[in-house]
Order: C-alpha cells, then sequence, then structure tokens
C-alpha cells in the first residue's frame, strides 16, 4: 500500500483550506512512474476508463502509451477529447445498442469486445456500410471451483458474455463484414492472491483455445480482463508485477497467441488518488465514538458496496494514541458509512480526514445527486503543484 510522504501531506494541509470542501486529488508524477513501470514487450496494456476518466489521467496515461478500454458513448468522446487515436480505443461492456455501435464505427473504432450473438450479428451489420472490417474478440464465460462472490460475479450467472456451449452454436463464415481475432474473459475483480490468479488464467487456456478450434478461427489475440487488486487494509500485500509478467508470458506461449492483453483499471490508478474531507461532527452513541463528515458514500460509495473501506489518516499532525471511530457520511442512510478505523483521540470537527487508495472507482461510481449535496472538486498534483481540474459544483448546477 502507499503511503503518504511528509513532504506531500505537508502540502495537502497548506492546500487543503483553499478548497473549503470535500475534494479528489491524484498524484499524476507518481501515476506517470507507475505506469511507466509496468509497460513491457510481452503484453498489450489497456486501461479500463471506468476506473476514472479524469482528462488529466487519461493524458498521463496516454504520454506512457496506454491504450484505452472504454464502454460507453462518454466514455469514448472523453478518451477522443484528450488527442487519443481512435486505433487504440477497446470496445467493452455488456450493452451496445445499434445507435452506439454505429456512433464508435463513424468515429473510427476498430477494436470490439462483443457479448452477445446479437451483438454479433448487429455490429456485423453495420460495419458492412464502412470501409474497414473491425476485429472482434467474443467474450466467454466459464465456470470455476471455488467462491462466486466478486463484484464480476465469479461463477454466477451474469450479462457479461456468453458461455461455451452458446458461442459453440455460431457458424463465424455468416459474419464476413468483420474478424474474429481473439476471445476475452474478465469474471473477478480486485485480487490480491498472485497464485490464485495466475491459477486462474492457466485454467482458462484450455476451454478457450478448444472454443476457438472448434469455431475454426485462429486465436491470433487472448484479453485476460483486468481484476488485478491493491491493498485496502493493514497486512494486505500487494502483487508482484513481475511475477505475474512472468507467469503472463507463459500463459501467452502455451495459448500461442500472437497477443495477450490485460485491460488494468484500479491496478493502473488507484493507489493514486486520495479524497479529503472535513469533520462535521463527534459525538458518543451507546459508547461508541462516531465521527460524521461533509462527504461520504454520494462521493465514495465502495464502502457500501464492498463493506471494505478505504485506509484514512488525519490530515494535521497528532501525538494522540488511536482509538476506534464510525465514520459516516452525511445522506439520511444508514447505509452512508465509510467504516469503524483508527484514528487519533483527539480528533475533532473542522479536523479533515484523508482516505487513501481512491484513484479508482471513487467520484464518478459515487451517488452525488442523492440529497443534494454540492458536487466535490477534482485536483492534480504534478510538478510539485496542485490544480484545480473540476471545481466543487453546488447542487444549483445540476438542477433544474
Amino acid at each position: 500500500m502507499k503511503t503518504l510522504t511528509p513532504q506531500f501531506k505537508q502540502q495537502l494541509s497548506e492546500f487543503a483550506p483553499s478548497q473549503n470542501s470535500p475534494f479528489f486529488v491524484y498524484d499524476l508524477d507518481a501515476l506517470q512512474q507507475h505506469i511507466a513501470s509496468l509497460q513491457n514487450d510481452q503484453i498489450k496494456l489497456w486501461f479500463a476508463v471506468k476506473a476514472n476518466p479524469l482528462s488529466r489521467v487519461i493524458q498521463t496515461l496516454d504520454q506512457e502509451g496506454m491504450n484505452f478500454d472504454v464502454a460507453s458513448l462518454g466514455e469514448l468522446e472523453q478518451v477522443l477529447a484528450q488527442g487519443v487515436s481512435p486505433e487504440r480505443i477497446l470496445n467493452t461492456g455488456p450493452a451496445k445498442s445499434k445507435s452506439q455501435i454505429k456512433h464508435f464505427l463513424e468515429r473510427g473504432v476498430n477494436t470490439y469486445v462483443v457479448e452477445s450473438i446479437n451483438q454479433l450479428a448487429l455490429l456485423n451489420q453495420l460495419a458492412s456500410e464502412v470501409d474497414f472490417t473491425p476485429q472482434v474478440l467474443l467474450r466467454v464465460q466459464l465456470r470455476f471451483d471455488g467462491d462466486a462472490s466478486n463484484p464480476l460475479g465469479g461463477n454466477n450467472l451474469t450479462p457479461f458474455g456468453l458461455g461455451i456451449a452458446e458461442w459453440s452454436q455460431l457458424t463465424l463464415n455468416h459474419y464476413r463484414a468483420i474478424d474474429v481475432v481473439g476471445l476475452h474473459i474478465f469474471q473477478w475483480g480486485n485480487m490480491l492472491d498472485p497464485q490464485q490468479l495466475i491459477s486462474l488464467w492457466q485454467q482458462m487456456v484450455p476451454p478457450l483455445v478448444s472454443l476457438a478450434q472448434q469455431l475454426d478461427f485462429e486465436l491470433k489475440v487472448l484479453d485476460l480482463g483486468g481484476g488485478l487488486g491493491i491493498p485496502y487494509a493493514r497486512g494486505e500485500n500487494s502483487l508482484d508485477w513481475s511475477m505475474l509478467v512472468t507467469a503472463l508470458t507463459e500463459i501467452k506461449q502455451q495459448a500461442n497467441v500472437n497477443e495477450l492483453w490485460l485491460e488494468l483499471g484500479r491496478f493502473a490508478v488507484g493507489e493514486y488518488g486520495h479524497y479529503l474531507t472535513p469533520v462535521v461532527d463527534r459525538k458518543t452513541s451507546y459508547q461508541q465514538q462516531m465521527l460524521v463528515l461533509e462527504g461520504g458514500i454520494n462521493h465514495l460509495l465502495r464502502p457500501a458496496i464492498t463493506d471494505q473501506p478505504f485506509p484514512v489518516q488525519l490530515l494535521r499532525t497528532s501525538a494522540e494514541p488511536a482509538q476506534s471511530f464510525h465514520i459516516h457520511g452525511p445522506l439520511c442512510t444508514s447505509l452512508d458509512k465509510l467504516g469503524v478505523l483508527d484514528l487519533p483521540q483527539d480528533v475533532t470537527v473542522d479536523d479533515v480526514l484523508i482516505f487513501s487508495q481512491c484513484g479508482a472507482y471513487g467520484f464518478t461510481e459515487a451517488m452525488p445527486f442523492f440529497l443534494c449535496h454540492a458536487l466535490p472538486s477534482e485536483v492534480v498534483y504534478q510538478a510539485g503543484k496542485f490544480e484545480v481540474v473540476r471545481p466543487a459544483q453546488p447542487a444549483s448546477s445540476y438542477l433544474f
């Protein structure tokens, strides 16, 4: 888990009063170094834009050669607006309407993950009207032994792709306007056990290779999605990237594919963002200490849907011993809880808390309009300076 350097924390403490409200901050210098360290000649890396679509984050990743996985019209236009070539964009997502596919084709996007036979037929129909042949990966769901509890479904039935039996019914010669070049699979998220992750990848190869043989196409590309996790709690270890690259290189050889792809979201950006919010109340109820914050799941939804909090610390320095606090946000629902976490005993009203590991699935995953609170600002830190990219906005900016 990344820790705040004393220098960065001091700079944050000097900058925070200028915001007067909750805000996200992203360390672009550290992010750029991280992305540079991930690049290698064995794996083609894509950034899952759903993790963080902020313009400056996209620009930073673009500068380091990342490609972009987009799943909506909004994500597409945001990426293109940063100067990214459509040849470096992959269209994913379970819902692709006729108008969306048509728009992607018109914008020059040439690579698609197809999730159903209907999608395949629709893409083939629309592709026949353009002067290029899109390359397609079929998304596959497999069943594995083990726990299915996971945000991406695990072994549960999901809208992501089809099973082997369903895809096996295809006759690819019926789809002459597209080029099926590979297979895609992605069923687990935020995994921290490298051996479990590698084992799952290894189990995927034989049935996927067999499916390609059944469908009689050359398996040139294997896309293993993402799912690489980052630690949120004490005692959790970070994944060893070099170990994963070694394993993936062997899997690439085992599958005998030209290209092996990964779509990184959380693992790319998660550790390089923080969320700061003031304390607005402290109280004791049933002998439990409680803090109420200006921002909660209206800005950071993840704790409510995963029951796993972001790590937190006090912005100012304190020599007091730590104790547990139940930490809640401002919404009128008991779901608005950011965790039971340790903080110095003297934390009080107007103190500012820093939640870390918030670079992925922060503001755009949240529920910002409930109760009509202000939208948080988003700030970047680069070359030793803070810059407000998106100022905080009052409810009047979105209420009509």
